[in-house]
């Protein structure tokens, strides 16, 4: 007697590609990645087209950048040979399935997105169709693979729940063909940046995930820390210091009561609290960089290659049925 095969469920997440990537996308979305792609069919994808929804950089740019990002992935531990990973401007089933949504979705549901809202109010130049579609876009992006869920952070769920909403209107008003995908709700840490604020590359207070030892520790190093410590001889409080957050990611207890007495008593510098979480950080780092190293850009590329095809094939079959539903000629 055979056992029966058991078919893992499937998840799809993707990224803009912005170039290499920092801690705060390590610990905020590919950390849980690696994880999931041991028990999930994974896909996940460069959302290039996205990017272009609020910038407008150059194609060798962004080219770049998508490949730097996926470097990044691998090295931090994604396995092309577990999972999925694809170019969405490779996949122009991705267009026509946002294409055939449109025709029966509101425009209202796009422009209540409180994002948009608040993002053209900052910046009347983003109030262009693609931006408004962008939901939508990203809606076409999940129900072509029929993912049973997308992780995302708390902030995130939002789109999700827009997704479901366009793919129960399409079921209801043609054929049932799409799969309403749960939000996979997973705890993002937020990494603080260099100033003490959310770690991001706009802000210029990231530590990359590949930067170089000395480069990490430099920047450590001159991190603010308790503004009450003027003198190495005044008690400080890490409730008060930006470095301290990051000592809650990165060392171990033991660790952080030595440093947290060490401060209060001004029995340690900033500097010797510092160096533990340098160390700690360097570590996680190293193996990132050793990963990447190794990588050829030839295989870098065969891999996207293989994996969009693996992905067209999926998306195609999706569009048939979606052809089918609507009348069109398959």
């Amino acid at each position: 007697m055979t056992s029966p095969v058991l078919t893992r469920q499937r998840i799809l997440s993707g990224m803009r590609p912005t170039g290499a990537l920092h801690l705060g996308h390590y610990h905020g979305a590919l950390k849980n990645w690696v994880k999931l792609q041991d028990s999930h069919d994974c896909f996940f994808f460069v959302a290039d087209w996205h990017a272009l929804t609020t910038q407008r950089p150059s194609g060798e740019t962004l080219g770049r950048h998508a490949y730097e990002m996926v470097t990044d992935w691998l090295a931090a531990g994604i396995d092309p040979e577990r999972c999925t990973l694809f170019l969405q401007s490779r996949m122009p089933e991705h267009a026509e399935l946002f294409t055939l949504l449109a025709m029966c979705t509101p425009s209202s549901w796009l422009a209540r997105m409180p994002s948009y809202k608040d993002q053209i109010a900052a910046d009347p130049e983003l109030a262009t169709y693609g931006f408004l579609g962008y939901p939508l876009l990203q809606a076409a992006d999940i129900l072509l693979y029929k993912p049973a869920g997308v992780p995302v952070g708390e902030d995130q769920a939002a789109h999700v729940e827009v997704t479901r909403e366009v793919a129960r209107r399409f079921n209801r008003l043609y054929q049932p063909v799409f799969v309403e995908p749960q939000a996979l709700l997973t705890e993002t840490a937020r990494v603080p940046g260099l100033d003490g604020q959310k770690m991001s590359k706009s802000g210029d207070n990231a530590i990359a995930m590949r930067d170089a030892p000395e480069v990490t520790a430099t920047k450590i190093r001159t991190m603010p820390t308790d503004p009450q410590r003027v003198r190495r001889t005044d008690a400080g409080d890490p409730a008060r210091c930006p470095v301290w957050p990051l000592h809650q990611i990165y060392t171990d207890e033991a660790t952080r009561a030595a440093c947290d007495t060490g401060c209060r008593t001004a029995g340690i510098g900033c500097l010797d609290c510092k160096q533990p979480l340098i160390e700690a950080i360097q570590r996680e780092q190293a193996p990132w960089r050793e990963r990447a190293a190794a990588l050829d850009p030839q295989q870098l590329q065969w891999t996207l290659e293989v994996g969009t095809e693996r992905a067209r094939a999926v998306a195609r079959k999706t569009l048939r049925e979606v052809r089918g539903a609507m009348g069109l000629v398959v």
